[in-house]
């Protein structure tokens, strides 16, 4: 393989997806691979900033620097292999997750970007989680799918109205058991004042 196949493989588009997943706009997959490519790089930065803790013996802070850049690392390779094309297999693990559903990749990278933030719990972590998080959260409403159309919507709430409706079987089936005439007295409990008229 020629290194300009090797480059084109690598800059495949994100609308060239595997058969099955032709249903999802194409502004959420453009989002779900420009916020993971970038949001990743952006990450990787916030991940080496807070490394420098272990000067100041935050032991729990530079593992969550060193997880977060490790996390950040895992989601560009899958996103952008060509950004690590001169590291071996990284265009095949893109193309085992590429072939995955779209909920792994969300489960994946949500849950992915907790463990950084769940070992130190500083603002360059929560921000570099958050764009992993996000990128998961994009993949997660891919997962679900194109909102129906309006006329599909009212006909399926019209089907349901329809099947949830039970007529009364006699004339007494909807009428409250335990309802009390009303009355100009006062309620049970309620003291008279000289000013009220009804006493």
């Amino acid at each position: 393989m020629s290194f300009a196949d090797k480059f084109t493989q690598l800059m495949q588009r994100p609308g060239d997806a595997p058969a099955g997943k032709e249903d999802v706009p194409w502004m959420l997959k453009y989002a779900g691979r420009g916020l993971g490519t970038v949001g990743s790089l952006i990450a990787i930065l916030m991940g080496l900033l807070n490394c420098p803790g272990i000067i100041l013996g935050q032991v729990y802070c530079f593992l969550g620097g060193v997880s977060l850049v490790l996390v950040a690392f895992i989601v560009i390779c899958c996103e952008a292999p060509c950004c690590c094309m001169f590291i071996d297999h990284v265009q095949r693990l893109s193309e085992v997750v590429d072939n995955r559903p779209y909920w792994n990749r969300a489960a994946a990278y949500c849950g992915l970007s907790l463990i950084p933030f769940i070992l130190c719990q500083a603002i360059s972590l929560f921000f570099g989680c958050a764009l992993i998080f996000g990128t998961g959260i994009i993949y997660g409403m891919m997962a679900l799918g194109r909102k129906a159309s309006a006329e599909e919507m009212r006909a399926a709430a019209a089907m349901e109205a329809a099947q949830s409706y039970k007529p009364p079987i006699s004339m007494r089936d909807n009428l409250v058991t335990n309802a009390q005439p009303m009355a100009t007295a006062p309620p049970v409990g309620f003291l008279p004042t000289p000013f009220d008229s009804n006493v």
